[in-house]
């Protein structure tokens, strides 16, 4: 029965599993055995001394064999073990062999790039297109060593959020290889261009990709700025930031389930105006037009977020020690006890009273009609 190398890879992630699927059975129940027990010595000594670290001295083990078993699969698929034996036969005696030679090679070689292409830009050095290839390695690496150097030297973890780019540079980069690929199997010659010459010929000829679309919805925003859908992807992308960065300084966890609403929200409805798009339905109309109407509203939330600041960063560290010697009170232990209290009481107040009013005003408006 022949055994499918992407398959086996895959399952590879799980130590054992790959090499059992290959009827590696010895080698697949050691990896197993080595990586479980690895985890499950470390479980127990966390769960003995919950206050120590020795636990963390475990782990190393852990990776190392999933490194090794890793390694192993690879070399293993890259040999050609995986071909059986009787097929390698009928094709060298048959007369017709040429063309299940070529399906094998055209396997093999698919696979290596696809392999490869785990590390962005790699696939497509191997494909020939240097250029392509730097452009994403350059990217993956250049943005992730950016971030963590600014969130070092700032020491603000709040910087973490812009990783959110990583993955989509990563399924970009995958999924492009694999199309690329497909060209040249297919006998189409390949130009070795950036992707921002990609977008400007597609910005030239009027023509979207789905394909960069989705990718790039995977950060709320991006993919509607993608299609020109500049006001709605801002709000999107503004918003979704904007509620992390302030449910983290002001300690609100009741909200957080905004977060996912937003994303979710943000990456179908890119989808749907890519549907759009291709109609020449799409129209660039922000999420919220209330703002527009109603920007006293927003400016008195900004204005109450500056207050917030001064005395969460000014007043509380410079008078709260005063207030404690003179007093002896501690006034930074209600502050913090109680803030995140205070804030979603007023919120779902003042949320219920405004929901109250404007049904009251429908209510008269029908009555006047």
């Amino acid at each position: 029965m022949n055994k499918s190398r992407l398959f086996a890879f895959l399952l590879a992630f799980i130590p054992g599993f790959g090499h059992i699927y290959l009827q590696r059975k010895i080698r697949g129940v050691l990896y197993g055995i080595g990586f479980a027990g690895s985890l499950g010595l470390a479980f127990i000594i966390a769960v003995m001394s919950p206050y120590g670290n020795e636990f963390l001295l475990v782990l190393p083990f852990a990776f190392g064999i999933w490194v090794i078993n890793m390694l192993d699969m690879v070399v293993t698929l890259l040999s050609g073990a995986v071909i059986p034996a009787d097929r390698q036969t009928i094709s060298s005696t048959d007369g017709n062999s040429a063309q299940p030679q070529k399906m094998d090679g055209d396997k093999q070689e698919r696979f290596l790039t696809i392999i490869l292409s785990f590390i962005p830009g790699v696939g497509h050095f191997h494909l020939g297109l240097n250029y392509r290839g730097l452009t994403f390695l350059a990217g993956f690496f250049g943005l992730g060593t950016m971030i963590l150097f600014v969130t070092i030297l700032t020491g603000q973890p709040g910087f973490l959020i812009f990783a959110l780019g990583l993955p989509i540079i990563w399924i970009y980069s995958l999924f492009d290889t694999i199309q690329l690929l497909n060209k040249q199997q297919n006998g189409e010659e390949l130009a070795d261009r950036s992707i921002m010459e990609d977008f400007e010929q597609q910005r030239a000829s009027g023509r979207k990709s789905k394909a960069t679309t989705t990718v790039l919805s995977i950060f709320p925003g991006a993919g509607h700025m993608y299609l020109g859908l500049q006001k709605r992807g801002l709000q999107l992308m503004i918003g979704f930031l904007l509620s992390i960065y302030i449910l983290d300084v002001l300690r609100i966890s009741l909200f957080l389930f905004l977060v996912p609403v937003i994303w979710f929200f943000s990456f179908f409805d890119a989808l749907q105006q890519q549907s759009r798009h291709e109609v020449g339905e799409a129209k660039d109309t922000p999420i919220i037009g209330y703002f527009a109407n109603h920007q006293r509203w927003l400016g008195i939330g900004l204005i109450l977020l500056g207050l917030f600041f001064i005395v969460d960063s000014i007043l509380m560290p410079a008078f709260g020690p005063y207030v404690m010697e003179a007093f002896h009170l501690d006034i930074r232990h209600y502050y913090e006890r109680y803030l995140q209290l205070v804030i979603v009481c007023l919120l779902l107040i003042g949320g219920g009273i405004r929901l109250l009013m404007g049904s009251k005003t429908k209510d008269k408006g029908g009555e006047d009609q």
